[in-house]
């Protein structure tokens, strides 16, 4: 409900601005410690980058209520987005977009780590749960460049908007496509932001898209074995599906005006 996501965002924000906050039955206040201040803006980034791989990647559609919260104490707390955006590059390179290369001398647990997979006693997660994960955190990114604080200042730009989205989208099609996990992130992406970049860029966005349909969907196929198939077909579906539309979806999920009033 829209009036419970405004008692999280007044509780954090409160916290953040120094002022006490009931929790547990207790008062905390982050002037209690000299570097209580830095240690809830680190602890709060890190929490929202969970909230990406572990709920969004579940509820895909949680995506939005978590953005503008986020969005919204972004905008108030700039230090909390920049955290933020630490984490994510950390735990997802493809946020940046960025696909770690294999330094010399680094053993394949380390490598595997840098692409973004959780490895515990030399155990590597299963393929189908690092991708669920990567999908959380693109999805939660791709809400939040799109979405302000509605009870927010709105003379200021937006903290990190859509003109970030256009920039992930150029620089992801700059890059060699990899095996499964390309499809996926652009799919996520394009789903999620798809028609706040539409809006935007207009004409632009219609040539990027093209240039998916024809030139960079024949390279995620050259690299994709029979196998890995699943995520590249809906990719193209929807590509499709948008080109000959000439409309691309709203998000499922998308806040409407109706839901800040429940």
């Amino acid at each position: 409900a829209g009036s419970k996501l405004r008692e999280v965002f007044d509780k954090i924000n409160n916290l953040l601005s120094g002022k006490p906050v009931q929790t547990e039955g207790q008062s905390v206040s982050v002037t209690q410690h000299p570097q209580g201040l830095e240690f809830v803006c680190y602890k709060l980034a890190e929490k929202f980058v969970k909230h990406g791989e572990g709920e969004v990647s579940f509820h895909r559609d949680s995506a939005f209520p978590i953005a503008v919260v986020l969005s919204g104490i972004w905008e108030l707390h700039p230090r909390v987005g920049d955290i933020f955006l630490a984490h994510l590059h950390k735990k997802c390179p493809y946020s940046v977009p960025f696909y770690p290369a294999r330094k010399e001398g680094a053993s394949m647990e380390e490598y595997q780590r840098m692409l973004g997979y959780e490895v515990h006693d030399s155990k590597v997660e299963e393929q189908d749960h690092f991708l669920k994960r990567m999908s959380g955190m693109i999805r939660l990114y791709a809400a939040i460049i799109q979405l302000r604080w509605p009870y927010g200042n709105k003379q200021g730009a937006h903290p990190h908007g859509l003109s970030y989205g256009w920039r992930w989208l150029a620089q992801m099609l700059n890059l060699e496509p990899l095996a499964d996990v390309t499809a996926m992130l652009l799919l996520d992406f394009l789903e999620v932001c798809g028609n706040a970049l539409m809006k935007q860029y207009g004409i632009q966005f219609w040539k990027t898209m093209f240039f998916i349909q024809k030139s960079y969907i024949p390279r995620i196929e050259a690299v994709t074995s029979s196998g890995q198939m699943g995520c590249l077909s809906r990719l193209k579906n929807f590509v499709q599906k948008c080109l000959q539309a000439e409309e691309i979806p709203l998000p499922k999920g998308i806040l409407t005006p109706s839901f800040w009033r429940t």
